[in-house]
């Protein structure tokens, strides 16, 4: 048994869920427990587990055989202990007491998280506060500044694709334009990447307003090549050129006319085009299931990182991959930031040079 600087802590999963999470808890615990013999505390829910002291002891027949299971063992919630709103600070300050009380009275010596922006945002506020924590990357969204890749994006981005590819051949028969939306409210990596892996003809981002008669105008020079059909991948958060001018209140009523973007791009694509538009909204599938192979090996290389972070005593740090490494950073990098898809980025001119457009007028 290693010599360790961390004696007992507390495991967390806090956002929404993804492939790989049980994956990590098990990269975290196994060599935790087998090679530094630490004290494992599981804690329910997220961080609201933590406020209402909801935790137990994990043994190793808790994390064994979950490597392919989706979902976490623990639970998530969104809890978001610092978040003040009117009126609500005392409670706010309450939450975050609890928190610092239960650390104490659970006797941790660190507090692992895994989690996407607001989980690792809520540990450097945690660490700032006094608390050892230690943090990993989880997020489709493959969001977080500090890690080239976050663990679940290859798994929803098998299942993106492979959703796009169903829908060709709807398309191709009824000689249809599909619109896809895929998740991605802030930021397109995974529509970006699932847009090129599925062949989509159109891919709209968050990070590039799109103009409507700009796409109309790709679509009605594909029709008119004898191409019948085409798929647009709609990122959920995909701005109008108009909308991207619009305050933020005549910008939620403007996307309060439809269910979501994507049914308002059909709408706008049709009334552009005249082409029958049919749309698809993925949801939460995306996240379900299994993880793939990439995210399995990902959450597990990501959390032996951490369990070697805790036993060197490496507090306030966030596990993560750069290049073909597994390092890590301070938790003050990824806090209270998001990562966006560079518009110079290779993939976007990966599918411009196939052809695909981008929301924008061809150069």
């Amino acid at each position: 048994m290693k010599s360790s600087a961390t004696k007992i802590f507390g495991i967390l999963t806090a956002g929404g869920d993804c492939p790989g999470l049980n994956a990590a808890i098990r990269g975290v615990c196994r060599p935790a427990y087998d090679r530094y013999g630490m004290t494992i505390v599981g804690i329910a829910n997220g961080y609201r587990g933590l406020i209402d002291e909801d935790a137990r002891i994990l043994r190793p027949e808790d994390f064994s055989g979950i490597l392919t299971r989706g979902g976490t063992i623990l639970g998530a919630s969104r809890e978001k202990p610092f978040k003040r709103t009117a009126g609500d600070d005392e409670v706010s300050g309450d939450k975050v007491k609890a928190i610092k009380d239960n650390y104490r009275k659970l006797g941790l010596d660190c507090l692992v998280v895994l989690g996407g922006n607001g989980t690792n945002t809520t540990a450097y506020l945690l660490a700032q506060e006094g608390l050892n924590v230690v943090g990993l990357p989880k997020t489709i969204d493959n969001d977080i500044v500090g890690t080239d890749r976050t663990f679940g994006f290859h798994s929803a981005l098998a299942i993106a694709t492979e959703a796009i590819d169903r829908l060709h051949s709807t398309a191709e028969s009824h000689k249809r334009v599909m619109v896809i939306e895929i998740m991605g409210h802030k930021v397109g990596w995974l529509a970006l990447y699932a847009g090129v892996a599925g062949g989509g003809d159109v891919i709209l981002l968050p990070e590039i307003p799109y103009d409507i008669k700009a796409i109309a105008r790709h679509l009605n020079e594909r029709a008119e090549s004898g191409r019948t059909f085409s798929i647009v991948v709609v990122a959920e958060g995909a701005v109008s050129t108009e909308e991207e001018k619009m305050d933020k209140k005549e910008r939620k009523k403007y996307r309060d006319q439809f269910p979501s973007v994507g049914y308002r791009v059909a709408r706008e694509i049709e009334g552009e085009t005249g082409l029958e538009t049919r749309c698809t909204v993925l949801g939460y599938v995306q996240r379900g299931g299994i993880p793939s192979a990439s995210d399995r090996v990902l959450a597990t290389s990501l959390g032996t990182a951490a369990a070697d972070l805790l036993a060197r005593g490496e507090y306030g740090r966030m596990a993560a991959l750069q290049g073909s490494e597994i390092t890590s950073v301070d938790l003050g990098v990824p806090a209270g930031k998001i990562k966006p898809v560079p518009r110079d980025h290779y993939m976007i001119d990966t599918a411009v040079a196939v052809g695909t457009c981008m929301g924008q007028p061809q150069p």
